[in-house]
């Protein structure tokens, strides 16, 4: 799947324009990519029956669209078929990626923080009914998760293919969010005897533990052991 070509940078609208802090927003192409890609879970977000759901799930990226996918009965899924839109089904989304950097501590309870990088995706989650692109899609949401995975386990066969619904959300309306740095107090609090500063979070792989029924012998993957 090729990605189509296009600006360095996303067009802004209405829903993409932050009230506050416009000077933290982005819209430049590739630090959305690589925000997207730095993570594998996502908040996707749409109404249901009048009333606002937000559900956590994975995802994947190929290029300008990002792929999700659930069983054929779950509730984004069942929408996303069900709802016309301009002649198409599809559902009315909101999709949201974050990525906690650090804890942001001041003097002034106020002035606490966190360093971030978030991106925001509006727009219609059309259902993918094409083949290869369902293939496709769900070896990127395999591999997005762990690069390389998706080569090394059985692909899916018929029954579960029918049981599986897969989502594709093209990036247009889209814009990111980053907050780095330390706190920033008020002067009249900097000779408080409050520490202050940022206390870093990581995350990481650890150890890879074996299944209890895996083979004797069976080797452990290069991918799962050079992170």
């Amino acid at each position: 799947m090729t990605a189509p070509t296009a600006p360095d940078a996303y067009a802004t609208t209405d829903r993409t324009v932050p009230t506050r802090a416009r000077e933290r927003a982005s819209y430049d192409r590739e630090v959305v990519h690589t925000i997207l890609d730095a993570g594998c879970v996502c908040h996707l977000g749409f109404i249901r029956d009048g009333a606002p759901v937000v559900l956590p799930t994975l995802y994947g990226r190929v290029g300008e669209s990002l792929y999700v996918h659930g069983s054929t009965g779950s509730r984004p899924l069942r929408s996303a078929a069900e709802r016309p839109d301009d002649g198409e089904p599809g559902l009315a989304v909101c999709l949201t990626v974050t990525h906690v950097d650090g804890l942001v501590l001041a003097r002034s309870a106020f002035h606490h923080s966190i360093n971030y990088r978030s991106v925001v995706v509006h727009g219609t989650a059309r259902p993918v009914l094409d083949a290869e692109e369902r293939a496709a899609a769900l070896d990127a949401l395999v591999d997005h998760v762990l690069p390389g995975r998706a080569a090394d386990s059985r692909r899916a066969n018929a029954k579960e293919l029918a049981a599986t619904a897969v989502l594709r959300l093209d990036l247009a309306e889209v814009s990111a969010k980053i907050r780095t740095g330390g706190p920033s107090d008020d002067a009249e609090d900097l000779a408080l005897p409050y520490w202050s500063g940022v206390l870093p979070v990581t995350s990481g792989y650890g150890t890879p533990v074996p299944a209890d029924d895996l083979a004797p012998g069976t080797p452990v993957p290069d991918y799962l052991t050079r992170h």
